[in-house]
């Protein structure tokens, strides 16, 4: 078992206080937004045997079982993180397993830098993702039924929407969706910045609903992201609720503290809310253009007391043990890879002491306990 000293990324749209309380330190007055832990080679866990991408290459399947090597690779599938969104996210949706091998490949073909500011696709891999809340959490997933669209725009009394608003009313859902979202990003800058300047104005006036949507308009003034959030689902999750991030479905985090888990791929194609590259026609080929119920999670207690926010994929399974204290220690002993991550309390995992913000690397088949009082969440794949 090795105790992970983790990579804080400082990314602008971080929170300057979130992580610093959890882990007990002084705010540093810059933003922390994503602490990372896992193997990914932009900034791995270091450990006593060295960086954890270098700790696996050398033994891939002693260190993650002989399962997972052969399902997954030489690699650890997941990247686990504590996020802290200060500000929100952009908007952004991420490629299915054949989109971004295909995406991947062409962009190689084509000879584009992998660092240059236009590359979409960083990696051939896809990159579901789950968000569980250590605090209220507030974010967008998926569109919403273009009808209601229609009416949170209409009650805005912008003129320049109503064209959206027809669109949103009279064409089936898909190509209502896609047109509307294809508008708004086709849309001269100009133009946009303006109606976005008097969309931000209604929104504060009328407040309720449309506060969520004023808040990013704060952030992003005149950004045509700013529109095409108000198609998407507003999610606020309680701690210890979750949500799942799959292929196609357009998100953002806007305010809040997390553990994030996902894939261990970079690949993001951006709809807004962001300076960064956003190429439409990519994007349009990845989006899917379909209402969703954001599908909030609760987890799933088993009879161990282990309760596993349950998703559809193998990469990455996530799960909680809430220690009461006093209770017999809990063996978390497996045949795959595990990162541990306390997040409340003061526990043990096997003889390392963990306190919130701390976490520890468990090869496949070591022996593992966690016992104390307080919260650890635990990070494995399907193998």
């Amino acid at each position: 078992m090795d105790r992970l000293t983790n990579t804080i990324r400082p990314y602008a749209w971080g929170s300057t206080t979130a992580i610093a309380e959890l882990i007990g330190a002084e705010p540093t007055g810059e933003p922390q937004a994503e602490m990372w832990m896992g193997a990914h080679p932009g900034a791995p866990s270091r450990t006593e045997r060295g960086a954890l991408n270098e700790v696996i290459d050398a033994d891939p399947e002693r260190e993650l079982g002989k399962d997972a090597a052969a399902k997954f690779g030489p690699r650890l599938p997941f990247l686990l993180k504590i996020l802290a969104a200060g500000a929100p996210l952009s908007l952004q949706v991420h490629p299915d397993l054949a989109q971004a091998k295909e995406g991947y490949a062409d962009e190689e073909r084509r000879g584009v830098p992998i660092d240059a500011a236009n590359r979409n696709y960083k990696d051939a891999n896809h990159k579901p993702e789950l968000i569980c809340a250590l605090t209220p959490f507030d974010g967008l997933c998926g569109f919403r039924p273009p009808a209601e669209t229609a009416d949170l725009l209409e009650a805005l009394a912008v003129d320049s929407l109503k064209p959206y608003v027809d669109l949103l009313r009279a064409q089936p859902q898909e190509a209502a969706l896609r047109e509307v979202l294809t508008a708004v990003l086709t849309a001269d800058r100009e133009q946009m910045a303006e109606t976005v300047t008097e969309v931000t104005a209604a929104a504060q006036r009328l407040g309720g609903a449309y506060e969520p949507y004023a808040g990013i308009a704060h952030h992003y003034p005149g950004d045509p992201g700013v529109i095409a959030a108000m198609l998407l689902n507003f999610v606020r999750l309680q701690p210890g609720e979750a949500l799942f991030l799959g292929a196609g479905v357009p998100h953002a985090y806007l305010d809040g503290l997390g553990v994030e888990i996902m894939a261990n791929s970079d690949n993001v194609l951006r709809c807004g809310l962001t300076p960064k590259h956003v190429d439409v026609p990519e994007l349009l080929r990845i989006v899917r253009f379909e209402a969703t119920d954001p599908g909030v999670l609760r987890p799933e207690a088993s009879p161990d007391g282990e309760e596993v926010y349950d998703t559809p994929i193998d990469e990455f399974r996530l799960s909680r043990f809430v220690l009461p204290e006093g209770t017999a220690p809990h063996d978390l002993t497996a045949a795959t890879p595990q990162i541990l991550l306390c997040t409340a309390g003061a526990v043990r995992a096997g003889e390392l002491a963990l306190t919130p913000g701390r976490s520890v690397f468990v090869p496949a088949g070591e022996k593992a306990e966690v016992s104390g009082d307080g919260t650890v969440f635990r990070a494995t794949v399907v193998a």
